[in-house]
């Protein structure tokens, strides 16, 4: 089926040679940050896991989102998702391959990545993060593939793939909550340090993963006359709406514990993330952005009139996915680590290279759903 990715339109080969030329510029910036290591980043003694790491910690959520669309198909039979179902499962392909692409750019001698299952460690939390994402990644492709092919021979799909379709739900649940424990474990590091570390997690990645599957269907609709039903796109649209409700509720509770306790160690994360510290205050801008747009998007989202107009739709879904964005993107990660332990601010952005290459990591991500949604695309139109 693959072969059916080799022909298209010139809007379509103009996409892929855009995304080609990102890569490519990515690429040759990777190969100055290979040659003169990571000196070249804005990282430094004080904020050892930065841009790169923040963007993968963002893209397990938007990979295990895809659980928001097989839970109600596979297992409740609703039918209105069966043509987006695919959607999902192919961008969770995506997302799982661009988070590993980031581990591998942030390390400094990546070619040691092997070693994480030569010298296998079951103690370490790292380890387990591996393993998870890399067998999501296995899930999505065998089961995305396997039934894009039985649909495309008009056929049901073979019965060996129902187990690994409810096996696929808890290991989604799995990747982004030891993702959390990542960092929830570090006691050193107090803005980490809360048991909703996970929940929020959850919470935030299944309203921004349904948000992007919103908005690709909308643009296929336009780019590609892919026919979506207006009744998945607004069941999306209200499992997003509540799923960021408990998101914004769990922020809340942790600035709660964190101003009514009035303990230094906390307080001072959150009074640097939104107020700045020490004269210092580089995302403080963003996140009263990040903030505005969370406000904005459940004002419109939790009114069914607005809800259900397309155009305000897609407005709140990118308001809200830029803003989650920049919660977990851009300073959820770093934020762990200003202060210091010794209470001194050493203030972090990403460097030009440090750009580009994140670029081009997202670049190669974008290619493969392309290819692989002409792909699911062609064989649904050849069936109708």
């Amino acid at each position: 089926m693959i072969e059916k990715a080799l022909s298209g339109d010139k809007r379509y080969w103009s996409w892929v040679g855009f995304l080609a030329f990102a890569i490519g510029v990515g690429t040759l910036a990777w190969f100055r940050q290979y040659e003169l290591g990571l000196t070249i980043t804005g990282l430094s003694r004080d904020v050892t896991w930065g841009f790169y790491i923040a963007q993968f910690t963002f893209m397990v959520g938007v990979a295990a989102s895809a659980v928001m669309l097989v839970l109600p198909y596979y297992l409740h039979d609703n039918k209105s998702f069966g043509k987006i179902t695919i959607l999902g499962e192919f961008v969770a392909v995506g997302s799982c391959i661009v988070c590993m692409l980031f581990i591998f750019v942030d390390m400094g001698m990546p070619f040691r990545t092997p070693n994480v299952f030569i010298y296998a460690s079951p103690n370490s939390v790292m380890f387990w993060d591996t393993v998870v994402l890399f067998g999501y990644l296995v899930l999505n492709v065998i089961i995305g593939w396997t039934v894009l092919g039985a649909e495309r021979k008009q056929l049901p799909p073979p019965k060996w793939v129902k187990p690994l379709i409810i096996l696929s739900i808890p290991w989604a649940i799995s990747i982004h909550t030891v993702t959390a424990f990542l960092y929830s474990g570090l006691a050193a590091r107090p803005f980490w340090m809360t048991a909703v570390l996970a929940p929020r997690f959850l919470a935030s990645a299944f309203s921004a993963g349904p948000a992007l599957i919103i908005i690709l269907c909308l643009i296929l609709r336009k780019v590609a006359s892919f026919d979506v039903s207006k009744e998945a796109l607004q069941k999306l649209a209200v499992i997003m709406t509540y799923a960021m409700c408990i998101n914004v509720f769990l922020v809340l509770m942790e600035v709660f514990t964190a101003v009514y306790s009035s303990m230094p160690e906390h307080m001072a994360h959150f009074e640097y993330l939104f107020l700045g510290l020490d004269g210092k205050n580089a995302l403080a801008p963003f996140m009263w952005v990040s903030s505005i747009l969370a406000v904005v998007t459940l004002i419109l989202l939790l009114n069914p009139k607005t809800r259900r107009n397309e155009s305000i739709l897609a407005f709140a879904c990118v308001a809200l996915f830029v803003s989650l964005w920049i919660d977990k993107g851009m300073a959820m990660i770093v934020t762990g680590y200003i202060p210091n332990v010794m209470g001194v601010v050493h203030e972090y952005m990403p460097t030009l290279p440090e750009l580009l290459i994140t670029v081009g990591v997202y670049s190669i991500g974008a290619l493969i759903v392309t290819i692989l949604y002409k792909v699911a695309l062609t064989v649904k139109k050849n069936v109708a």
